[in-house]
């Protein structure tokens, strides 16, 4: 079995390339280094089943040999990255998503999209399921990823109804681990950064919006598990970690656990931030028999380690 990863060198990436070696796939990947590191993805060049092509989707693809399945993944998704290369992110998920389903197409293969929790925007609903529609500003500043995530989504549902391509959509809540980068922008890399220097940690607004955090082994499973699973055409599935926390408690467990000196810092909160955010993942569980298996409080300490060994 044969899959294009694009944004392999990328954090979600290159920990899905290796579950999919692990599994004995022959895997080619994909990625223009933007956002993602070679770094990440060096020790899989001894491969014999891995091929890399410095390559930015946005632009036709091509691969000669057969393809059984397609993930994109390639786009900027953290709030620094996005609203630094803004027109970038909406091309890839718009551009780069109708050239990777193109490829799909004419491959025969099957595709997963990999979506984003930011399609629900600031949500009415609490938590959130798959078929509510979301609450999205189309002209704040978040609105370059939100609206390109929710437009490749439109896109591969589109391919499936008109097709019959076997897409399936990856709802991706937020994901942490080894491999994320230290100026990432995202809030763990940024509390464990700064907490490790002594530095005060920044929390937006008063702290009490909530997140709920999944750590990259648990994401991957389900990745891989919707990647692989029979009969799940045109399934659009939430993969997060339904422990909510609020970010004053994480900042908190991050001091704790690091043993750090640092203080917090409170800034004005940011344009569209969302209050609240926590999958509902019942779908998950009932079609892939996934349930994440890591609590915050472990995966903290295995990013921790891996942050002071940089």
């Amino acid at each position: 079995m044969r899959v294009l990863i694009t944004g392999v060198a990328g954090f979600i990436g290159s920990h899905l390339a290796e579950r999919f070696l692990k599994e004995g796939f022959y895997v080619i990947g994909m990625d223009n280094f933007l956002t993602g590191s070679p770094d990440n993805i060096a020790h899989l060049f001894e491969k014999k089943n891995f091929r890399f092509i410095h390559y930015n989707v946005v632009n036709y693809i091509y691969v000669e040999s057969p393809v059984d399945l397609v993930v994109h993944l390639a786009c900027p998704a953290s709030p620094v990255d996005y609203m630094n290369h803004p027109i970038h992110t909406m091309k890839v998920d718009s551009l780069g998503t109708l050239n990777t389903l193109g490829f799909a197409k004419l491959k025969g293969s099957r595709y997963v999209f990999a979506s984003s929790s930011e399609v629900y925007g600031s949500a009415q609903v609490h938590p959130q399921p798959e078929d509510y529609w979301g609450y999205v500003n189309p002209v704040g500043p978040r609105s370059v990823y939100d609206e390109a995530k929710r437009f490749s989504e439109a896109l591969c549902m589109a391919y499936h109804r008109e097709h019959g391509l076997d897409v399936r959509i990856a709802r991706i809540f937020n994901t942490y681990g080894p491999r994320m980068r230290r100026n990432d922008g995202r809030v763990i890399p940024t509390f464990i950064e700064r907490a490790l220097r002594g530095e005060p940690l920044p929390i937006y607004g008063d702290g009490l919006q909530t997140r709920s955090f999944c750590y990259i082994d648990d994401l991957v499973e389900g990745l891989f598990r919707l990647s692989v699973r029979e009969g799940l055409a045109g399934t659009v599935v939430n993969l997060g970690n339904p422990e909510e926390v609020s970010i004053l408690e994480l900042a908190e467990r991050v001091i704790e656990l690091s043993g750090s000196s640092s203080k917090i810092e409170f800034l004005p909160a940011r344009e569209d931030d969302p209050p609240r955010r926590c999958p509902d993942i019942s779908r998950a569980n009932k079609l892939l028999g996934w349930f994440p298996q890591i609590p915050l409080e472990e995966g903290l300490k295995i990013t921790l380690r891996w942050f002071v060994g940089l």
